[in-house]
């Protein structure tokens, strides 16, 4: 094992012990009441990073930090705090049109009510979401992570310079169905307050899927 990977083990097992160790399970779960902001920010901004992170180790070989690092981590802190209101929103408009009639109950099932909510966010929100992350992440590598060079990257550059295919059918096309879909199903059967964390560690699962997709597909083109 190298050191990269001790480091990054060490980092996940001091997250997880924090959240189940008693006494900062409770810091946790008031902070995340009290302020799912901030709360958002921070547990998405880590732990997404972190697959971000993995994704690289997995692609490359070797640990390394991606161009612009200090931006992608505030770009994820605040898709955090997208989903501390986007998780809400859908959770309550779905259960609503379920009460309506208009979504079957199938008999009042949690596990069918959490299916519809998973299924309208991803298909609704996610697709909005990703592209426009694809799109930040572009600008943060034509501008070579640095501020200064924001003015000399146009849209236009960003547009052309994205693999707008295998978005589409890779990102949009397999990982929805196939992995957010399922996967925010148990997220939405779990408490409100562990929602965002679930889906924060949901993210360093994507990075290693996105990675090997990422290694087969160069591997099946030499």
């Amino acid at each position: 094992m190298k050191k990269g990977d001790f480091l990054w083990l060490l980092s996940l097992l001091a997250v997880v012990a924090f959240l189940v160790f008693p006494a900062t399970h409770e810091i946790f779960v008031d902070s995340t009441k009290a302020h799912p902001y901030m709360m958002g920010f921070i547990k998405v901004a880590i732990l997404a990073t972190m697959g971000e992170l993995l994704a690289v180790r997995i692609a490359m070989g070797g640990w390394a930090k991606p161009v612009g690092t200090f931006w992608r981590v505030v770009i994820w802190g605040v898709l955090g705090m997208s989903f501390a209101v986007v998780f809400p929103i859908f959770d309550a408009g779905v259960r609503t049109a379920i009460k309506a009639g208009l979504i079957p109950s199938f008999g009042e099932s949690p596990i069918a009510a959490a299916f519809f909510i998973s299924t309208a966010m991803n298909l609704i929100f996610a697709p909005t979401m990703m592209g426009l992350h694809r799109i930040t992440d572009t600008y943060i590598e034509l501008c070579d992570g640095k501020i200064a060079n924001l003015n000399q990257v146009t849209i236009h550059k960003v547009v052309e310079h994205i693999d707008w295919k295998g978005l589409v059918s890779f990102v949009y096309m397999k990982t929805i169905p196939f992995f957010w879909i399922p996967a925010h199903t148990i997220t939405f059967l779990l408490p409100p307050e562990y929602r965002v964390l679930m889906a924060s560690f949901l993210s360093i699962a994507l990075g290693g899927i996105l990675a090997f997709a990422k290694k087969k597909g160069q591997g099946s083109k030499n």
